[in-house]
């Protein structure tokens, strides 16, 4: 969305739900990250702050949760779900979200396929492995 610059990207976010709790008009993306963001009040919080939200770093080895990280992986998904690509990924999320319960849920369960898929295309110096991914959410359709 934003190549490799942190700060413009979350500045996206923050200010996509500045304009969504102010009623201002926001463009399909910002309504998308808006929605998004309506899902997961836990972040509102830090969102509405954004001064101490850009430059923060969240840290997994102190139990943090990236919120930026979480919420663009859920916009990923739905890209991906949207576009059917890779190829497949629309019918099989539909599978998943039989056995969720809700599309919401659904989206989480994918997110650990996908993130799953990046940290070995990363640590390996590689593409993403799509074929790997899909298997990955046909196990979650099984379930």
């Amino acid at each position: 969305m934003f190549g490799n610059d942190r700060t413009q990207m979350r500045r996206f976010f923050t200010e996509a739900w500045r304009k969504a709790c102010t009623g201002e008009e926001l463009i399909p993306l910002e309504r998308m990250v808006a929605e998004t963001i309506r899902q997961h009040p836990e972040y509102h919080a830090l969102l509405e702050a954004p001064d101490s939200a850009l430059d923060k770093d969240f840290l997994p080895d102190l139990g943090e949760t990236n919120p930026f990280l979480h919420l663009g992986m859920h916009i990923s998904l739905q890209e991906q779900i949207g576009t059917d690509r890779p190829t497949g990924i629309r019918q099989l999320y539909q599978q998943v979200v039989l056995g969720a319960a809700d599309s919401h849920e659904a989206e989480h369960r994918m997110m650990e396929c996908l993130g799953k898929m990046l940290w070995e295309a990363q640590r390996e110096n590689r593409m993403p492995d799509e074929q790997a991914y899909l298997r990955c959410i046909r196990s979650l359709a099984k379930k």
